[in-house]
């Protein structure tokens, strides 16, 4: 099989490999994709929460997107977590001189356990500067709610914030509904021309880690590969609810989703 796109990532590393750079990879390979990656930095962590993270520095940040991309030039990219105001500005830097035009935005600003990956310097850079270059941002309600000054509470409150975002200049938005504690969940796509709602069944279940950042990495993915951005999200989002629904069970706090929910192996290694 010979990869349909080659997606560029630009976020931290998970060691537990739930999350973060792993997530990304595991995704963009089994949607039948190339990834490249540029690390922000590492963390010490497991399903049970985050012990410590290890800023790689902004300079060396850049060099990767640089060095790589000049080699092999990405179909699009997809931007995690960004710890400081210094990483936002390098990688914007970064951006501008790599020139993709298909670049989606995940504010990674909290981890499952309440740690906080991001300064609020960083957060201001992010919104004044950043979030306008992007095609697509894709918060879910802590992060929009940290973006937007505002609390969420309902689907009338995301959508809100979501017009919110559009007046910073955000292009499309997609507000990840998981954290209210409706019946079903509610993510919601919004542009100045359009709103969709994803309804989506809600599962039982606390092996939920990484799906933010999976979920942005099969967005651009399938983006990359000609789906517009609203078929993209549906489809990420059919992606990340099967992995969720065939979660491994690893670990012994809040557990990986199962990444290779898409693959179907038809070879045999015996």
């Amino acid at each position: 099989m010979k990869p349909k796109s080659k997606i560029l990532i630009i976020a931290g590393s998970d060691s537990s490999g739930g999350a973060g750079i792993q997530a990304d990879i595991k995704t963009v390979t089994s949607l039948g994709s190339y990834a490249m990656t540029a690390i922000t930095a590492v963390t010490v962590q497991n399903t049970k929460g985050v012990k410590s993270v290890i800023p790689i520095s902004a300079d060396e940040i850049k060099n990767q997107i640089i060095y790589t991309s000049r080699d092999i030039k990405p179909d699009a990219i997809k931007i995690g977590m960004l710890h400081s105001s210094k990483v936002v500005e390098k990688v914007i830097d970064s951006l501008n001189k790599i020139k993709v035009k298909k670049i989606i935005l995940d504010p990674v600003m909290i981890a499952k356990d309440g740690s906080k990956l991001i300064n609020n310097k960083a957060i201001q850079v992010l919104k004044k500067k950043f979030i306008k270059k992007v095609s697509l941002i894709t918060p879910n309600i802590p992060e929009a709610e940290i973006l937007t000054e505002m609390k969420i509470k309902n689907k009338e409150d995301m959508i809100f914030a979501a017009n919110k975002l559009i007046k910073l200049g955000a292009k499309n938005v997609l507000i990840k509904g998981g954290h209210l504690k409706s019946k079903k969940v509610e993510d919601i796509f919004l542009n100045k021309k359009e709103i969709k709602v994803f309804y989506s069944s809600r599962y039982k279940t606390k092996n939920t880690h990484g799906t933010g950042c999976t979920l942005s990495s099969a967005i651009t993915t399938l983006f990359s590969c000609g789906k517009n951005l609203k078929k993209a999200c549906e489809l990420g989002i059919k992606y990340v609810n099967s992995a969720v629904l065939t979660n491994p069970k690893y670990g012994k706090g809040n557990g990986p989703i199962n990444h290779l929910n898409s693959i179907n192996l038809k070879k045999n290694f015996n």
